[in-house]
């Protein structure tokens, strides 16, 4: 290490397996921002489901080792590069990616990524709406085309991106339907712009929803999936014609029967946030930052673990009980 480089603690992937290849390391050098990036001190970073595929080497993108995981970032600028003008020392920002990892004391990220955080959010809430928003502005009006009037329905609504999907929904005049695994769940779904919420762990709650919906031929014009590999084949038996299921995420295969598809002309869309355009990533902004000034933006915590306990994390985020906002590591 050459002379007066700055340290920093930082969580380390050397090898691709479980929770356990997070390494928390103390001696990882303090990257330096290039021409058009920025570095933040790094008060929150949020933890997605992702992280923990890209972790285990089952993503179809495998970072080179090692790397330091890590996407949705809130903190305040320590130093700007060279060809940075939007932002500058001490500005308080948000990110929904990063060149160096999140998990970590610094993160360098580009500054086309990053944008300003208004003192009305704290730095957890920030750290809460990179990824989860943004993938519920690409999934609801970019793949799902929704419209105001039509009913959506956020299966797994009480996660990050789930709670995120009915708030902006509620605020663009869609009927919004969620499903929780708990109580608790339930209330803060519905306290977070659901019309109605059901439990998906109660046999019957497919008919409770067509009931919903009135006409058991009407069925839910969107569909805003988080587990596809359990409940796709039920989506499509709740689908309007016309309708559309959108798959934000998935843990494995699932059989389902195409015949589904053919009588009500229905859809099946997967959503890749990373498939967005510079140009499409200002507009989902421009509508959160709408969102926070009128007030209907309003990140959800959840579990909140020090750096250290990174591993517990990604542990929880996959086999937890029950999601109830959004995971964050507090630095």
């Amino acid at each position: 290490m050459a002379t007066g480089q700055k340290l920093m603690r930082a969580i380390r992937v050397f090898e691709f397996g479980g929770p356990e290849v997070l390494k928390l390391q103390s001696d990882v050098v303090v990257p330096v921002p290039q021409s058009h990036q920025v570095l933040i001190k790094v008060h929150a970073c949020g933890v997605n489901p992702v992280e923990t595929y890209i972790r285990s080497g089952a993503y179809s993108r495998k970072p080179a080792l090692p790397y330091t995981p890590g996407s949705d970032v809130a903190g305040i600028i320590e130093s700007v590069g060279d060809k940075v003008s939007a932002f500058k020392k001490g500005d308080r920002v948000f990110c929904y990616s990063t060149v160096s990892g999140g998990y970590a004391e610094f993160a360098l990220a580009a500054d086309d990524t990053i944008y300003p955080l208004p003192e009305t959010l704290n730095f957890r809430q920030g750290a809460a709406l990179g990824i989860p928003y943004f993938t519920a502005c690409r999934a609801l009006f970019h793949s799902a085309r929704a419209r105001a009037g039509e009913s959506v329905l956020v299966h797994g609504a009480s996660g990050g991106v789930g709670l995120a999907t009915c708030q902006i929904a509620r605020a663009h005049g869609l009927k919004v339907l969620g499903t929780a695994g708990s109580e608790e769940g339930k209330k803060l779904v519905l306290q977070n712009g659901a019309h109605e919420v059901f439990n998906h762990k109660e046999a019957n709650y497919i008919d409770k929803i067509k009931m919903s919906v009135g006409d058991k031929d009407k069925g839910v014009d969107v569909i805003i999936e988080m587990l596809a590999n359990e409940n796709l084949s039920n989506d499509l038996k709740l689908l309007s014609h016309g309708g559309r299921v959108v798959v934000v995420g998935c843990r494995g295969p699932i059989e389902i029967n195409p015949r589904d598809t053919m009588a009500k002309e229905t859809s099946i869309i997967g959503v890749s946030l990373s498939s967005s355009t510079k140009e499409e990533f200002q507009q989902f902004a421009g509508l959160l930052q709408a969102g926070i000034e009128k007030g209907w933006v309003k990140p959800v915590i959840g579990s909140e673990y020090p750096l250290e306990k990174a591993a517990q994390a990604h542990e929880d985020i996959i086999h937890g009980s029950g999601k109830t906002g959004k995971m964050i590591l507090l630095l």
